[in-house]
C-alpha cells in the first residue's frame, strides 16, 4: 500500500512541521526536502496505477517506494520518540532500538527519486487511468436495490416449510457450494414478513472456523434475558441446560450459518429443544454431508447454480441498480453475465465494476469499458475450481478499485470472521491510519462515510443495519472477500498487516506494520512480543480478559510506534508509564480498571479518538484534553469530568464527539473550546443542570452544527425517581439543528412531549428507563414533523392516543417494557411510511400491533416495502 504510506507520511510530515517544530532543530531543511521528494512519489503513484498491473519493472519501483517510505516514516518517528523521551526523567529506551535514522536512509531516497525520475519520463505521455479520474470526481451512485434477485422459488419453498405447523422439532439444512449465495437466501428468509410474525424469537449465529460453544450459547441467552456475571461463569454443559430450557418454550427461528462439520452440528445440538415442535432450525453449510445429517426429518436443499436469465437479472441489477438496460448494452452484458458461470458471488462483485463504468451521457464509452470487463470475465472462464474463478473475480475488482480505495478495502480483513463492523468506529480507524484523504469540502469523517458508501455500491462490502437518517450502521464483509482481504494483505509484496493466530508471537514481527489478533490474546502478549515497525494493534476478542499489572508495561513497550491501538476487550488494571511514550498513537480504545485518566495522557499529543472504558461510575479526566491538538472524538461509558479549559489551552475546535461528561463539567468555557460539537452525552443530576443551578443547558444552543444528544439523568447514589424533572427547558433553547435525542431515567410526566414535538429538525427520538412516565400521552396537532424513529422503554403509560397525523414521517417504532400500555394507536397503520413496529415485554399492546400488521398486508404498498412486526414473548 504504496500510496496510502505517502499519503500518510505526507500529512504527518506537514503536522510534524506545522505544531512540533521545535523538536526537529536542525532537521527541519532535511525534514521539507523529504516532504518534497514524497510530493514526487504520490504524483508517480497516481499515473501509474495500471501500468504497475502491466510491467513488473514499474511494480518494483512501487514496493520499493513503499519501502523507503516505510523506513522514512519509521525514522522520523523514533527521532520524535528519542526527542520527547529526552525530557523524560525515565530512559525507556533500553529495550528499543530503531530500525534506521534519516542520515542512514537520505542516500536511500535519492536512489529511489532517480528510478522514480526515469519512470515518469518513460511513459509521460499516458493518460492518467480512468481510475484515477474516478477517483477525483464526486460520485454519487442510487441506491442498492436490497431484494436478491433469483432463487424466488427456493426461498418461498423454505419460507412455506418453515411457517408450516409440525409435530417434531424441524432442522432444515440448506446447502452448497462456496459462493452461491446461501447466507444472502437465509437472511432474506429471516427477514422475509410472514417469518417475522410466526417467530417472535428468531436468532442469527454466524458460525465461524474457531466458534466456542459457550459465545453460542451466550449469544442465544441474551435474547432472552441479561448477561451477567454469574452467566459468564458457567461452564458450556450449564450453559446448554439453560438455553434448552428458554428454547423449550419458545416459538423460534435459529439460523445457524455456515457450519463446517458434523462435529461442529454435535457441538451445538445439546442445547436445542428436541421436543418442541414450535421451534425450527435453519442451517447453511458448504458441506452436503452436514446437510443429511441434520436435517431432521426432511431431506436438506441444495441450491442450484443461477439459470441464465437470473445471472442477467442480477448482473441488470447491480450495474444499472434496476435500471431498464440500454439495447446498446444487452448482449456484452449477457454474455458477461454467462461468463460467471452462475455463481451470484461472481456476478455481484462484476456488478460492482460494471456500475463504476456507467456513464449516461456516453453509451458508446460505457460498452467499450462493459467490453474490456468482459474480456477479463472470459479469462477466467478456464478456471476448473469455481472458488479459484471467484477469487480471480474479486482480485479483478479490486484491481479496478481508486487508489484511494485499495488499502480501506484491505483493512477490513483486520475485523474477525463474520463481525458486524461499526461504521463509526471503522471510518475513525481509516482517519487514524491515514487512509482518508483531505477534501476540503468535507470533513475527514464525512470523506469516511462517501468511502463506506462507494465500497458498498461496488458490492464489496454489505450493510447490516442503516442509521435512521440511511447512513451506514454496520456493515460485514463475505467470507470470501475477508480471506482475499487477509491474503492480498499479508502477502510479501503488500506486507499490509498480518493475523497472529493461537496467540503465537515470534521474532518475525518486526517486518509487520500493523497486527490483527482476535484469541488467545494474553497468551500472545505473555509471550513478551517486540514489533518496532507495527503501527497497529487491533484486538476484537470475543471475551474479555484482565491483563495482568506485571505484563502492561512489557505490552506497552513492544510496540513503541503504534498508530492504532484497539484493545478494549483486554482490560488494564492500572496505566503504567509507557502508555505516555506512544505519541505516534492517534485511535486509542482501552477498557480500565480506574476511576482517573492521568493528566500525563496530555503527551499523546497525536491523539484523534479516545475511547475509554471503566468499571468506575465516574472518570475524573485530568489530562487536559484542551491541549490534546489533534482530539476529535472523546468518549467513555462513565460520567466524564473533565478539567477546566485553562488560559494557555488554545484548542477544541477540533472535537466532534464528546460524552458521556457530567453536568458540571457542561460550562459555557466547555462550549466556547468545543464550539464544533456534532455529538454531545451528559450525565448527571439533570435537574439542577436544565434549571441552570449547574453547568449551562443554555450554551448548548450556541453550537450550530450539534445533531445528537444524549441527556442520563444519574442522581446516585440517591434513587432515580427523587431525581425527577419538573420541566424541559424551550424548544428555542435547544441546538437548532438537533436531530436525535436520547433522554434517560427524567420521569417527565407526558405533557412535557409538547416541548419536544415542536423541534424543527427532530427525527430520532429514545425515551429510555423511565424518561416519561404516567397513565395517558395525547400528542399535540402540527408537532414531529420530521420524527422517523421513536423508541419508547420501560414506562407505566397505560393509553396512548394518536393519529396517523401526530407522526406524518414515522418509520419505526420500539417499544420495550410498556407492560401496562393497553394499546398501539391503530391509526398508525395509515402512516404510507411506517415500515417497523417492535415489542419487547408489551404483552398488553401485541393485539393492537397485530391489528396494524394486518391492515398494512391488506392494503397495497409500493414495490419492495414489506411492513415487520417483531413482538416478544410470543403471545397466541
Amino acid at each position: 500500500m504504496a500510496d496510502a504510506a505517502v499519503e500518510f507520511l505526507l500529512n504527518n510530515l506537514k503536522d510534524l512541521l506545522l505544531y512540533h517544530s521545535h523538536l526537529l532543530t536542525d532537521s527541519k531543511q532535511q525534514i521539507e526536502n523529504l516532504e518534497t521528494d514524497l510530493r514526487l512519489f504520490k504524483a508517480f503513484l497516481r499515473d501509474s496505477v495500471k501500468k504497475r498491473r502491466e510491467d513488473e519493472r514499474t511494480g518494483e519501483l512501487v514496493r520499493s517506494i513503499r519501502d523507503v517510505v516505510y523506513e522514512v516514516e519509521d525514522a522520523i518517528d523514533a527521532f520524535v520518540t528519542h526527542a520527547m523521551e529526552k525530557k523524560s526523567t525515565t530512559s525507556l529506551l533500553k529495550f528499543w532500538k530503531p530500525s534506521a535514522n534519516l542520515e542512514n536512509i537520505g542516500a536511500k531516497v535519492e536512489e529511489v527519486k532517480r528510478k522514480v525520475e526515469e519512470a515518469r519520463v518513460d511513459f509521460a505521455g499516458l493518460n492518467v487511468d480512468d481510475e484515477d479520474n474516478y477517483a477525483k470526481l464526486e460520485v454519487v451512485l442510487p441506491p442498492r436495490q436490497k431484494d436478491v434477485v433469483g432463487f424466488t422459488d427456493v426461498a418461498e419453498e423454505l419460507v412455506g416449510h418453515l411457517t408450516k405447523e409440525t409435530n417434531y422439532f424441524d432442522v432444515v439444512s440448506l446447502v452448497g457450494m462456496f459462493g452461491l449465495g446461501k447466507t444472502t437466501l437465509a437472511w432474506q428468509i429471516f427477514n422475509n414478513p410472514d417469518i417475522i410474525y410466526k417467530f417472535p424469537v428468531r436468532i442469527w449465529l454466524p458460525i465461524s472456523d474457531t466458534f466456542s460453544n459457550k459465545d453460542i450459547f451466550l449469544a442465544i441467552l441474551k435474547e432472552f434475558t441479561t448477561i451477567n456475571d454469574e452467566l459468564r461463569r458457567k461452564d458450556d454443559k450449564e450453559l446448554a441446560q439453560i438455553v434448552a430450557s428458554y428454547l423449550e418454550i419458545a416459538s423460534f427461528l435459529i439460523v445457524l450459518d455456515d457450519v463446517r462439520s458434523q462435529d461442529d452440528w454435535e457441538r451445538l445440538r445439546i442445547a436445542l429443544p428436541p421436543n418442541n415442535n414450535k421451534g425450527k432450525i435453519l442451517i447453511t453449510s458448504r458441506n452436503k454431508a452436514v446437510g443429511s445429517h441434520v436435517s431432521h426429518p426432511q431431506s436438506h436443499k441444495e441450491l442450484r447454480f443461477f439459470t441464465q436469465e437470473e445471472s442477467w437479472e442480477l448482473l441488470r441489477v447491480e450495474a444499472l441498480c434496476n435500471l431498464d438496460c440500454p439495447s446498446d448494452l444487452e448482449d456484452v452484458g449477457r454474455l458477461i453475465a454467462r461468463n460467471c458461470g452462475g455463481l451470484p458471488l461472481a456476478i455481484v462483485v462484476i456488478g460492482g465494476i460494471l456500475a463504476t463504468k456507467l456513464s449516461a451521457s456516453d453509451m458508446d464509452a460505457t460498452k467499450k469499458e462493459w467490453e474490456k470487463v468482459s474480456t477479463c470475465v472470459n479469462t477466467y472462464l478456464t478456471e476448473n475450481d469455481p472458488a479459484d474463478r471467484i477469487k480471480k473475480f474479486i482480485f479483478l475488482s479490486y484491481d479496478r478499485l481508486p487508489y484511494h480505495l485499495r488499502a480501506c478495502f484491505l483493512y477490513l480483513g483486520v475485523f474477525p470472521e463474520d463481525y458486524a463492523i461499526p461504521a463509526t468506529k471503522l471510518i475513525r480507524m481509516w482517519i487514524a491510519e491515514g487512509f482518508i484523504q483531505q477534501n476540503n469540502d468535507y470533513s475527514l469523517e464525512e470523506c469516511g462515510e462517501m468511502y463506506l458508501e462507494e465500497l458498498v455500491s461496488r458490492n464489496l462490502v454489505t450493510v447490516v443495519k442503516f442509521k435512521p437518517n440511511g447512513k451506514v450502521k454496520t456493515c460485514r464483509i463475505h467470507d470470501a472477500l475477508r480471506n482475499f482481504c487477509r491474503g492480498e494483505a499479508g502477502n510479501e509484496n503488500e506486507n499490509f498487516f498480518q493475523e497472529i493466530e493461537s496467540g503465537n508471537g515470534g521474532s518475525d514481527l518486526d517486518k509487520y506494520r500493523r497486527l490483527s489478533i482476535h484469541s488467545n490474546v494474553l497468551k500472545f502478549i505473555s509471550s513478551k512480543p517486540l514489533g518496532h515497525r507495527v503501527r497497529s494493534f487491533i484486538c476484537f476478542s470475543k471475551e474479555e480478559c484482565s491483563l495482568p499489572s506485571e505484563n502492561i508495561p512489557d505490552f506497552l513497550v513492544a510496540f513503541k510506534l503504534l498508530r492504532v491501538l484497539e484493545a478494549k476487550p483486554v482490560r488494564l488494571a492500572r496505566i503504567s508509564n509507557e502508555m505516555y511514550q506512544l505519541v505516534h498513537a492517534r485511535y486509542i480504545s482501552l477498557s480500565l480498571d480506574s476511576s482517573t485518566l492521568a493528566s500525563k495522557f496530555s503527551h499523546l499529543w497525536n491523539t484523534q479518538t479516545l475511547i475509554i472504558d471503566t468499571t468506575s461510575h465516574t472518570l475524573e479526566v485530568k489530562v487536559d484534553i484542551w491541549k490534546l491538538t489533534q482530539l476529535r472524538h472523546f468518549k467513555t461509558n462513565a460520567s466524564a469530568i473533565l478539567p477546566k479549559p485553562s488560559k494557555d489551552s488554545k484548542y477544541g475546535a477540533e472535537l466532534q464527539t464528546l460524552g458521556t461528561i457530567s453536568v458540571e463539567s457542561c460550562t459555557s468555557e466547555l462550549i466556547e473550546r468545543a464550539c464544533n460539537l456534532k455529538k454531545l452525552g451528559i450525565r448527571g443530576r439533570l435537574g439542577m443542570f436544565l434549571e441552570g443551578k449547574i453547568g449551562s443547558f443554555d450554551s448548548l444552543g450556541k453550537i450550530k452544527n450539534l445533531e445528537k444528544v444524549k441527556l442520563v439523568n444519574d442522581v446516585g447514589p440517591k434513587a432515580a425517581a427523587e431525581g425527577q424533572l419538573r420541566s424541559l427547558p424551550q424548544p428555542y433553547q435547544f441546538p437548532s439543528k438537533l436531530r436525535s435525542l436520547t433522554l434517560v431515567a427524567t420521569y417527565l410526566n407526558w405533557n412535557h412531549m409538547s416541548t419536544l414535538s415542536m423541534l424543527d429538525n427532530l427525527e430520532v427520538l429514545k425515551l429510555k428507563d423511565k424518561a416519561f412516565m404516567g397513565n395517558t400521552w395525547k400528542p399535540d396537532d402540527g408537532g414531529f414533523r420530521r420524527l422517523e424513529f421513536l423508541h419508547v422503554g420501560e414506562t407505566d403509560l397505560t393509553v396512548w392516543k394518536a393519529s396517523s397525523h401526530h407522526f406524518p414521517k414515522l418509520r419505526g417504532l420500539v417499544l420495550r417494557n410498556c407492560e401496562k400500555l393497553l394499546g398501539i394507536p391503530i391509526g398508525l397503520a395509515d402512516l404510507t411510511s411506517l415500515q417497523m413496529v417492535e415489542l419487547v415485554y408489551c404483552k398488553s399492546a401485541a393485539a393492537s400491533a397485530k391489528r396494524i400488521h394486518e391492515v398494512k398486508k391488506a392494503t397495497t404498498q409500493p414495490q419492495g416495502y414489506a411492513f415487520k412486526l417483531f413482538i416478544f414473548p410470543p403471545t397466541d
